[in-house]
């Protein structure tokens, strides 16, 4: 009865990934290549030919945001780590979780108010002679996908940066700044090296959130090109052209399988 006891208890989790997970991606997977009745790569090929501008799109602008995110995390992270100023530490501390909070949709609804032409922003920067009305113009294009990508994931990595961060070794950081070591200097040569792995893992975790993204572009990005969530979207609600669409499904799947994999290595490495 003891040795089927922990079979027992994980059963249940085994049923639940093997239903909603397993299964959903084998017929995915079985439909991308039925063609008329047939198995082929025809709906490969239909990909190809009408969405190749998308596919690289998606993968640049999730790209670009995934970079910038880690930027911001690093300057977050560090200034929590470092900062001298423990008002500004405090307040920003309060300040950088929010976003976490706030769904995707949302955040496409608030960047339409704010990037629009006429929107929040562009209507500040008219107001305090930073901008003359006639040149305004709207940034709700590719622009718009990356700010609301990075607003929305650098506070998710940045709180794990900070906590690796704030778990270092205090020593080495102090012994840095009695040689006069700047605190720029500090974070890249000494703090930064030691949080990698961490970095590493909340900017894959964000790109694979990013990749399966569909509010964000369809709210803020209603122009050619868009990402392969939309042009996933568009196939089932106006063909129910199901087979191109799990095409793509499988295009979208191989490229955050790049960062699954440095994901698990990253894994393996520090297991090791």
């Amino acid at each position: 009865m003891a040795r089927l006891l922990g079979p027992l208890l994980v059963s249940p989790a085994l049923i639940v990934i093997l239903l909603l997970f397993m299964v959903p991606l084998t017929a995915s997977v079985i439909g991308a290549f039925e063609v008329e009745g047939a198995y082929g790569l025809g709906n490969f090929t239909k990909a190809y030919d009408f969405y190749t501008q998308d596919i690289v799109f998606t993968a640049v602008i999730v790209g670009l945001s995934t970079v910038l995110t880690g930027l911001l995390a690093i300057a977050i992270g560090g200034y929590l780590t470092l900062g001298e100023n423990r008002a500004a530490v405090a307040i920003l501390r309060w300040l950088y979780r929010w976003p976490m909070f706030i769904p995707f949709i949302v955040v496409g609804q608030v960047l339409r108010t704010f990037l629009a032409k006429s929107g929040l922003l562009n209507s500040t920067l008219v107001a305090f002679g930073l901008l003359d009305p006639l040149t305004a113009t709207s940034y709700l294009d590719w622009r718009g996908v990356v700010v609301a990508f990075v607003w929305k994931q650098t506070p998710f990595v940045a709180l794990m940066v900070s906590g690796a961060m704030a778990s270092l070794d205090r020593g080495t950081i102090e012994a840095a700044r009695n040689l006069g070591a700047s605190r720029l200097r500090i974070l890249v040569e000494i703090v930064v090296p030691q949080v990698t792995t961490t970095l590493l893992v909340g900017l894959v975790l964000s790109f694979v959130t990013m990749m399966g993204v569909l509010s964000v572009p369809l709210m803020i990005n209603a122009q050619a090109p868009t990402m392969i969530t939309a042009d996933i979207a568009f196939r089932l609600s106006t063909y129910r052209d199901y087979g191109v669409a799990n095409a793509l499904g499988l295009i979208s799947l191989a490229i955050s399988a790049v960062a699954a994999w440095f994901y698990l290595r990253v894994n393996m490495r520090q297991g090791r």
